[in-house]
């Protein structure tokens, strides 16, 4: 009887004892890390965005959109920054080849470590960009979650697997979402993210030229706007850029949802937005609200969400001191 009670007290502190170890991790990643160690981090990175963002406005979509892609492979931890010379890192995958600004995430940690050498990761420094390009371009302002450390590995095969590809439709983009812990409202207000960038004519072309629809023209894109997209964007067109959210591509704003609400969404997961009720009603409130509604605010939220997803803390990975190759 004795021994069973003794069995039973260490299985009770082994479990107090991980519960301990989970929560310390988890407390690592908080606003403020680098109070001590880097009090001028966020200073620094937005110094160094402002200057960039004066000179290369258009590279506001494309740092936004690195961060999502580095935290939807492997979670938040600065893998899809690292280089591999044969080609089979994560930036080598055909998702990824798309993305660029990876020069001025090199330039931001530059200006970190000649400050405080060591200290701030290559992920915490992806986030906090991502949050600066959102408010240069007239988005919201969230406080940035830090303490997140570099991972080490990084595989061409995993963006494939991972990142919802534009053509996903509304069943595949909640599974996905799903499987990196966010909710349905997460899916259809990180998707607003697409009111700033450009994507390739090769992303949508299938919606013009080879669908259900008369002329091979996808009937759930407005026809008016297929005729607009076609003087663009030519059969086997690889290179020509269309703006994502028309009229607005520099400028953070709901305009994105009214978009999709007249089915002009330029890729089929923004269009399978109109195809669940409840993406839809948040597509339809947005698009009728007269100014900003709850968008900013909950793209913020949204925002800390995914940036906690799969994050190694504590002494897991290292803090790399080049952003393209581990230590």
């Amino acid at each position: 009887m004795a021994s069973s009670k003794i069995s039973t007290c260490l299985i009770f502190l082994q479990l107090i004892f991980l519960l301990f170890v989970f929560n310390s991790a988890n407390a690592q990643l908080k606003v403020g890390f680098y109070k001590d160690t880097c009090p001028q981090a966020e200073a620094i990175v937005k110094k160094v965005m402002d200057q960039v963002m004066k000179v290369a406005p258009s590279l506001s979509g494309p740092l936004l959109r690195m961060h999502f892609h580095d935290c939807f492979v492997r979670g938040c931890d600065g893998s899809v920054l690292l280089n591999s010379s044969t080609g089979q890192a994560e930036k080598d995958s055909p998702p990824n080849l798309s993305l660029r600004g990876y020069q001025v995430i090199d330039r931001v940690k530059t200006a970190l470590e000649k400050e405080c050498p060591g200290v701030v990761s290559c992920a915490d420094a992806l986030a906090i960009v991502a949050r600066d390009v959102t408010v240069a371009t007239m988005g919201p302002f969230w406080e940035v979650e830090t303490g997140r450390r570099d991972g080490r590995v990084s595989n061409f095969s995993e963006p494939l697997t991972n990142l919802p590809p534009f053509f996903a439709n509304i069943s595949q983009l909640i599974s996905m979402f799903r499987s990196k812990g966010l909710s349905v409202k997460d899916l259809v207000v990180l998707s607003g993210g697409h009111t700033i960038g450009t994507s390739h004519c090769s992303s949508f072309t299938s919606r013009l030229y080879n669908s259900t629809g008369k002329d091979g023209t996808d009937p759930t894109l407005d026809s008016e706007y297929i005729e607009k997209l076609k003087s663009k964007c030519k059969v086997g067109d690889q290179t020509t850029l269309v703006e994502m959210d028309p009229g607005s591509v520099r400028t953070f704003d709901n305009s994105y949802y009214t978009l999709v609400a007249k089915r002009r969404g330029l890729f089929q997961s923004d269009a399978a937005l109109l195809d669940n009720s409840e993406t839809k009603a948040y597509v339809k409130l947005q698009s009728a609200a007269t100014h900003r509604s709850t968008f900013f605010k909950d793209f913020g939220v949204s925002m800390i969400k995914m940036g906690r997803v799969g994050v190694l803390t504590g002494k897991a990975g290292e803090i790399r001191k080049v952003c393209s190759k581990i230590n």
